[in-house]
């Protein structure tokens, strides 16, 4: 079954017998990976606290919940696709887990099952429209971005919800020794990703999507089927990262997520995913939305005007597609 072969040139070669120099320097991870180490440089050079434990543990808290929705992104685009609804479908999953155990008084664990299938139903909802009514993926998600936000503010009134237990807080602000609970639970599902998508045939078929649908559906892969799977893993992820959110805010807020879409897809091409699919690695994203979270975090800390840091950021997020079309 044809995928592209360059997407996992490491692997390839490991299963040859050995990494040859010209393979190392075309992995996706180079040049993310070169981003990062080149940025973490320059910010520790300009702050001094930059590289304090406390400093590091900090900016990836907050990486992690953008962290989160790049999974489900990450599998998204390499299948060509595009998911703008993550930011949106993370906030009313939040507003509904906490609507379900404040206002209606259910145990903890029904608010968090009941924000998890928010998240479930928007993604097979995007899933079904994009591969069985074959309805361009931005045009569907633009869509359900607004039916998503709409929902959560119907439901909550426009205000936020508030008066969680304090177990929830666990979520947002626990720490596991000196390690965020968000961070390990970002962790744990960049490992599942990864398994997923190096070790599943079903990772191999979101590639061969991405490579060239057509010989993939005409070898056997069921395309529909697994566009329908990797949309349902965008909105299951977008219900996670709202777990954290919402542990973090300790409310469930309906105005929450504006515009995080696009720090997802700017993680995600950062990390070497071509935007239109079949070549990228999952760590890939996670050293992107580790590289955005470093600077915004050295540019708050340098004292960068925050209009200045969007102009900043949007500038480095255009060089580094230009550098990896130029480099593949």
């Amino acid at each position: 079954m044809p995928h592209d072969t360059t997407l996992n040139s490491p692997e390839k070669a490991r299963k040859s017998g050995g990494l040859n120099i010209a393979q190392v320097l075309h992995s996706p991870l180079v040049l993310p990976l070169a981003g990062l180490i080149v940025v973490s440089i320059l910010m520790g050079l300009a702050s001094e606290n930059f590289f304090s434990v406390s400093n590091i543990m900090n900016v990836l808290r907050q990486v992690s919940i953008n962290g989160i929705l790049a999974v489900g992104m990450t599998f998204v685009i390499l299948t060509g696709g595009i998911d703008l609804s993550v930011g949106a479908v993370m906030a009313l999953s939040g507003t509904i887990c906490a609507g379900l155990v404040v206002n209606m008084g259910l145990p903890g664990a029904v608010g968090l099952a009941g924000g998890m299938l928010v998240g479930v139903v928007f993604g097979l909802f995007n899933g079904a429209l994009v591969a069985w009514g074959r309805m361009p993926a931005i045009i569907v998600t633009l869509a359900t971005m607004g039916v998503a936000r709409g929902l959560g503010l119907i439901y909550s009134g426009g205000y936020p919800i508030s008066g969680l237990p304090p177990w929830m807080s666990w979520f947002g602000i626990g720490r596991i020794g000196i390690v965020p609970v968000p961070v390990i639970l970002m962790f744990v599902i960049y490992v599942i990703a990864w398994v997923l998508l190096q070790r599943t045939p079903f990772g191999r078929h979101v590639y061969s999507i991405g490579g060239n649908e057509t010989a993939a559906r005409l070898s056997g892969v069921k395309t529909q089927w697994i566009k329908l799977a990797i949309y349902t893993i965008s909105g299951l992820t977008s219900a996670l990262a709202a777990v954290i959110l919402t542990g973090r805010l300790m409310s469930g807020q309906p105005n929450a997520g504006v515009g995080f879409e696009l720090d997802a897809i700017a993680a995600v091409v950062l990390g070497g995913t071509a935007i239109a699919g079949g070549r990228g690695l999952i760590f890939g994203t996670l050293i992107g939305a580790v590289l955005l979270g470093i600077l915004n975090n050295g540019l708050n800390l340098m004292g960068i005007n925050p209009y200045l840091q969007d102009v900043i950021k949007g500038f480095i997020i255009l060089l580094a597609i230009y550098i990896g079309r130029e480099w593949r």
